[in-house]
């Protein structure tokens, strides 16, 4: 028995009987020679942490566009915190952890530089729509490397339904779903207090009378309501009263940060950006590196186009688009 078969073995054994278990996935696109080391899931989980999609994350906004600190969150950051809060309560259920934490760390692998902002201009200018969670999948499937990561059914369909009304078929994704509301309400107002637009007595005080009166009180009040109301195991479920009270407080953030005033007025700058470089790069494919084309050369101009802005870091989309429509003299 190598060490692959003896891990699962003890999934078999440990994991609660509606879990998902790596020796029973659904398999890849392509059939595999399995690993000696590592289960499926694992292998899923390396292949996403090694991808230059995963790496690009650490540029990609989260929520406040540029900012002067290095204590915000970006793409990266709120990945790892939704990874850790998943499994967290994939642990407590007896649930397969492997799986949780590999459809975690891509579940956000297609966003857009800037943040929400850009995957709405994205779907506003492109006639084919723009949805990062399509995207993440197709960054898994197609545009990473040749043939694609090659990822488990388990660890694809949790990726690509990790948001929208579809849910993942697992409870693995189940929980990733609903961990990634956790991670961003709770990780944006700790945001919007540094960055000047909140204060903790801001926050209304039915939601903090059921949340908590600080951030690491409000997370663990939500994943515990996970935990209880999903102990049965046949959904992933929160609590009612503390799941009113989080939507409450996402519609509270909605209205006083996301659209708050100085978050908005970089957003329409970085629009602006947006739309210059799909304007430019769908009038003039060429330009568009060839590198960036080998994998889909097939496609038409707008999927090149939406596939190249998707995967441009902020800072990358600044510089593309400062080269491109900033004239040399005042690039000095």
């Amino acid at each position: 028995m190598n060490l692959r078969q003896f891990t699962e073995k003890r999934e078999e054994l440990l994991l609660a009987p509606a879990a998902a278990r790596s020796a029973q996935s659904r398999g890849r696109q392509r059939q595999e020679e399995p690993c000696e080391i590592r289960t499926d899931f694992q292998r899923d989980r390396d292949r996403i942490v090694h991808s230059k999609a995963f790496r690009r994350l650490k540029h990609k906004t989260q929520v406040f566009l540029s900012p002067e600190g290095d204590h915000y969150r970006t793409r990266l950051t709120h990945t790892l915190e939704v990874s850790q809060i998943a499994r967290t309560i994939a642990r407590a259920l007896r649930l397969n952890e492997d799986l949780t934490e590999a459809i975690s760390l891509g579940h956000d692998l297609g966003h857009t530089p800037f943040g929400h902002m850009g995957e709405k201009v994205l779907d506003r200018i492109c006639p084919l729509g723009f949805k990062h969670n399509e995207q993440s999948l197709r960054v898994v499937d197609i545009l990473e490397r040749p043939g694609g990561l090659n990822l488990t059914f388990e660890v694809r369909d949790g990726i690509l339904h990790h948001t929208g009304a579809v849910r993942p078929v697992t409870l693995e994704g189940k929980i990733v779903a609903l961990a990634d509301k956790v991670a961003y309400i709770n990780h944006d107002i700790d945001d919007a207090i540094r960055g000047g637009i909140l204060t903790e007595t801001d926050i209304p005080s039915k939601y903090a009378e059921v949340l908590g009166h600080k951030h690491s009180q409000r997370i663990n009040t939500m994943i515990r309501a996970v935990i209880e109301a999903s102990m049965d195991q046949e959904d992933i479920q929160m609590t009612e009263p503390v799941y009113e009270a989080m939507m409450g407080l996402r519609q509270y953030m909605f209205e006083h940060v996301y659209v708050a005033s100085e978050p908005q007025k970089e957003e329409k700058k970085a629009e602006g950006i947006i739309e210059g470089l799909y304007r430019m790069y769908s009038c003039h494919p060429e330009r568009i590196p060839e590198s960036s084309k080998s994998l889909r050369s097939s496609e038409d101009v707008h999927v090149l186009t939406r596939d190249y802005i998707a995967g441009m870091s902020d800072r990358y989309a600044v510089a593309k688009f400062t080269e491109l429509y900033i004239p040399t003299f005042w690039q000095r």
